[in-house]
């Protein structure tokens, strides 16, 4: 599904991004671009770095060497701080919610809006949480309820939700429908397409190729720490993709 009519400028690039851990080399040159208004698939076996790639952009682990740039400004490495900063969020599978507390207090948690840094202002916090889900049109009917009563998919919606308030420019998502039936995936890549479609850069890690072809923009298929290929989705087929991500032989 293609997003974007043009080419537009990247607002995240990297270039030659390595990482090890030991003498296990996890990244081995990584050169990567995502634009606002696209959506960028990371696909690939078990091993291949996705979920390193992913933790070096959101600040959470410092490559060893070479470099990101944000809206053209060159960063060696970044901390979780600058990454938010620059409006990067991730919604990692553990989803990092509190299913004691209800939509607002999971969107602002650790983040709460205080007055004097003492009271709460939960009247706002869920004006604004309220807001944000039905800006981004989530099904879920109260928002005052605890996130454990959510389904899978409606808790997806609300670390999804809480993403966008925070990072508002880049929202990375690993494996945002795992574990999840038909209808609830759906919903989940709808709320991902409206993010493009708000003009957002969006990255996923995904193992459903079916899915990834359904909303992506663009494909890069990772093995051994190296992405191999980037391609559009419309010059590239699930056949070919697959073929690449099993295929050891295609890497050397």
């Amino acid at each position: 599904m293609q997003h974007t009519t043009s080419s537009p400028m990247p607002m995240v690039q990297t270039y030659g991004i390595t990482k090890s851990f030991g003498s296990i080399c996890a990244l081995q040159g990584v050169d990567f671009a995502v634009a606002p208004g696209q959506i960028v698939a990371i696909v690939g076996d078990n091993g291949s770095g996705k979920s390193t790639f992913i933790k070096i952009l959101s600040g959470s682990l410092k490559p060893d060497s070479g470099s990101i740039w944000i809206d053209g400004r060159e960063y060696k490495s970044l901390n979780a701080r600058q990454s938010l900063q620059a409006g990067i969020s991730t919604v990692y599978q553990d989803l990092s919610l509190d299913n004691y507390c209800d939509v607002a207090e999971n969107i602002f948690l650790g983040n709460e809006l205080t007055t004097g840094g003492i009271f709460l202002q939960r009247r706002k916090m869920r004006r604004i949480a309220q807001d944000l889900i039905d800006e981004l049109d989530i099904g879920i009917p109260d928002i005052t309820l605890p996130v454990g009563a959510f389904s899978g998919g409606q808790r997806q919606a609300v670390a999804v939700a809480r993403s966008v308030y925070h990072g508002k420019r880049l929202v990375i998502l690993d494996e945002p429908t795992a574990a999840m039936g038909v209808r609830e995936s759906a919903a989940v890549l709808k709320l991902i397409t409206k993010l493009a479609q708000r003009n957002m850069a969006v990255v996923i890690i995904c193992h459903n190729l079916h899915q990834v072809f359904s909303i992506a923009d663009k494909i890069c298929i990772m093995r051994h720490g190296r992405i191999i290929r980037t391609a559009l989705t419309t010059d590239t087929s699930l056949d070919e993709v697959q073929q690449m991500i099993v295929e050891a032989d295609l890497i050397d």
